[in-house]
């Protein structure tokens, strides 16, 4: 069989793992990336990405696919069309599902299911049996089933032997435990970020210490047991502090930060007037913690940006900001935030972006991909870093449009991504 042959040419190549960044050509051939620089023969389909950037596909270490158990707000296929939609060649999808992925069956029902998706989807298993935080899940079966770490997101661990238990034991199989840092007595019924605009609009606040505080306890018995730690989506200012603190103690610990705690303060719940698309746990904070935040991330203090796509049906999210879930979709907006907010606001580099939505996911989490060097499977995204459009609901990919972006005109889009030689979105 004659294998596919594709000629990117033109573009910006950012690629932070070979210190690349540079107008060049960009040569993949069938599954795998050929070579960058020279000239091509006459039989490659040639792409003109001119005024583009191409970087190694990018990967979303914290997204929520619904399936099984909850494909009214999304399946695992529309899931992955808005992740390639969104640039994101490669997926970890989080076990709060139903039933949650806690055992081996359900990693394997998962990845049968990946099997036809659009981009590669990995599994995140649970910590404790059906996220109760009571009992650890079995471990060992679970990694030899394809999951590649574990986590009871949506919840904390709140028990601290639960917890020193599986960083102990996931040492075993070299994956990090993933935790949602939350003490729920802190966060007691909160909707939103604790401060003057809750006051002002009557909200019952969640404090930033919520998070602070769990988060100093998760480092501790990190420290304590030597086991990865990869902590979900900050959003308080003190957090990368202990983050840095930690590490300079030699704690063994990442973490990750959305778009949207990047982007956005406590103000859009006032802004769109009780708009429950703005409500998300963590909340979005105060204007100090999103400099914060942004900071930390330029800083390398945080290594990942995630989506923590998080879709819910209509009929799910238009209540009362009071009973509304949490959460937000994230896959398809993610590049353009990036992009408009803090890219072309001078605020991050191509680089550092590259290496927080692509190289580092790959690191931490023993994943293919990361890279364009030749040889490696050719997962690329092209990004045309000038295309303005704006945020409408009927084009997401996403079986849920529940974002507090709609409407909202972003500079930066994909317009290509291509996943292990082929392309799999293409809006050029």
């Amino acid at each position: 069989m004659t294998q596919s042959k594709i000629l990117i040419k033109g573009a910006r190549i950012v690629d932070p793992s070979q210190g690349i960044n540079r107008i060049d050509n960009l040569f993949i051939k069938g599954k795998k990336i050929e070579k960058i620089g020279g000239s091509g023969g006459k039989d490659y389909e040639v792409i003109d990405a001119g005024g583009c950037i191409v970087t190694p596909g990018l990967i979303d270490v914290h997204t929520h696919l619904r399936e099984p158990g909850g494909e009214d707000s999304e399946t695992i296929l529309s899931g992955s069309a808005a992740a390639v939609a969104g640039g994101f060649t490669t997926i970890m999808c989080m076990p709060n599902t139903n039933p949650p992925i806690d055992n081996a069956e359900v990693v394997k029902f998962v990845l049968d299911k990946a099997s036809k998706a659009h981009c590669k989807v990995y599994p995140v298993a649970a910590i404790t049996k059906k996220i109760e935080g009571k009992e650890l899940t079995e471990m060992g079966e679970i990694i030899k089933s394809g999951a590649v770490g574990f986590s009871d997101d949506g919840k904390p661990v709140v028990s601290g032997e639960i917890l020193r238990n599986a960083l102990e034991y996931s040492q075993m199989f070299g994956v990090p435990i993933i935790t949602h840092t939350e003490d729920p007595a802190l966060a007691h019924d909160g909707v939103m970020h604790e401060g003057d605009i809750s006051t002002e609009l009557g909200l019952v606040g969640i404090p930033d210490i919520s998070e602070t505080a769990m988060l100093a306890r998760d480092l501790i018995i990190a420290e304590y047991t030597g086991g990865r730690l990869h902590v979900c989506h900050l959003s308080a200012a003190y957090s990368p502090i202990l983050i840095k603190n930690a590490r300079m103690r030699g704690v063994q610990v990442t973490c990750e930060v959305t778009p949207h705690h990047l982007t956005l303060t406590d103000e859009i719940v006032k802004e769109l007037d009780y708009d429950s698309n703005t409500k998300v746990n963590p909340p979005v904070r105060s204007a100090k913690d999103r400099i914060a935040l942004q900071k930390a991330l330029v800083n390398d203090i945080i290594d990942c940006i995630a989506t923590d796509h998080a879709p819910h049906p209509p009929q799910e999210k238009d209540k009362e900001y009071n009973y509304a879930p949490f959460g937000m979709v994230g896959l398809e907006t993610a590049v353009g935030l990036v992009f408009s907010e803090l890219i072309h606001k001078k605020k991050l580099t191509l680089d550092a972006m590259v290496k927080a939505m692509s190289v580092n996911p790959a690191r931490i989490f023993n994943l293919p991909g990361g890279t364009l060097k030749p040889g490696s499977l050719a997962d690329v995204t092209i990004i045309d870093p000038n295309r303005e459009w704006v945020v409408e609901a009927r084009n997401f990919r996403s079986k849920s449009s529940n974002s507090p972006f709609l409407r909202r005109s972003l500079k930066g889009k994909t317009v290509m991504t291509i996943v292990e030689g082929s392309i799999k979105y293409s809006d050029t």
